[in-house]
């Protein structure tokens, strides 16, 4: 199972209600954005591409979809400071169109990591024919539902009663709270919007259950590769990248 936080926090989980409800009716486009200056982290970080850490922007996106990303055209734009001299990759901003799988759906991903001025945010919007979810521009602030063009700020649950008791309270604190033990990507993200109890229990449960967890190694590959491939769309001026096809394998045939 890939612990991906983005589709487990309690602003996924209300998206999702809208749409198993039917109140977003048939989605017509997503788009998500994972911005974070990563200036005073450890040095590894300066050579990384954005899109290769993108999947907290494309998870949410890819499983309000039910679908798997096809191909993917992506630009960059802007330059890091220290591309000059370090070398490694230029872009400050990476900003891709895929196309899903066996879908009419297309999607919009933002990603940077370097010298953008910017709050925090891994934020996603989904766009229904009958009802709409937009995350809001700033953290203190509520996000927004939609309904034709009227608007309205929400407040969304917790959802920590869908878990067993015991575990309950950590969708608001965890092991990071302490003073000595703070994690800049803990506080930045608000814990990961109350996710951590939630992978836990899905992963626990998938064994007791005997079944695939979610998400399971082909989709969390599908998601892995949209980034990876992103990125090698930018580097070719945005020519079309189709992505690798995981495919399960047929019940009682070895993976």
């Amino acid at each position: 199972m890939m612990m991906e936080t983005a589709v487990y926090t309690r602003e996924f989980l209300y998206a999702k209600d809208l749409r198993d409800s039917g109140q977003l009716g048939r989605i017509q486009f997503l788009r998500g954005a994972h911005m974070q200056e990563m200036a005073g982290w450890p040095d590894y970080w300066l050579d990384l591409p954005p899109m290769h850490y993108a999947t907290h922007a494309v998870a949410p996106l890819l499983a309000l979809a039910d679908r798997p990303a096809q191909s993917v055209r992506c630009l960059g734009s802007g330059r890091v400071n220290h591309a000059a001299t370090r070398g490694g990759p230029p872009f400050a901003v990476e900003t891709a169109l895929f196309r899903l799988r066996d879908s009419d759906l297309a999607m919009e991903v933002t990603r940077s990591l370097f010298d953008v001025a910017r709050e925090y945010v891994e934020s996603f919007d989904v766009y229904g024919e009958k009802m709409a979810y937009e995350w809001q521009q700033v953290e203190r602030e509520l996000p927004v539902v939609f309904t034709g063009e009227d608007g309205k700020r929400v407040e969304i649950p917790d959802y920590a009663d869908r878990l067993p008791a015991e575990i309950r309270e950590y969708t608001t604190r965890g092991v990071y709270d302490a003073t000595e033990n703070q994690h800049l990507s803990f506080t930045q993200g608000s814990g990961h919007g109350g996710s951590h109890p939630h992978m836990a229990h899905e992963f626990v449960m998938s064994i007791l259950e005997g079944r695939p967890p979610f998400p399971d190694v082909y989709t969390s590959a599908n998601w892995t590769s949209a980034g990876i491939c992103a990125h090698e769309s930018a580097l070719r001026g945005g020519e079309e990248i189709a992505l690798p096809v995981y495919s399960r394998p047929a019940v009682g045939v070895d993976a």
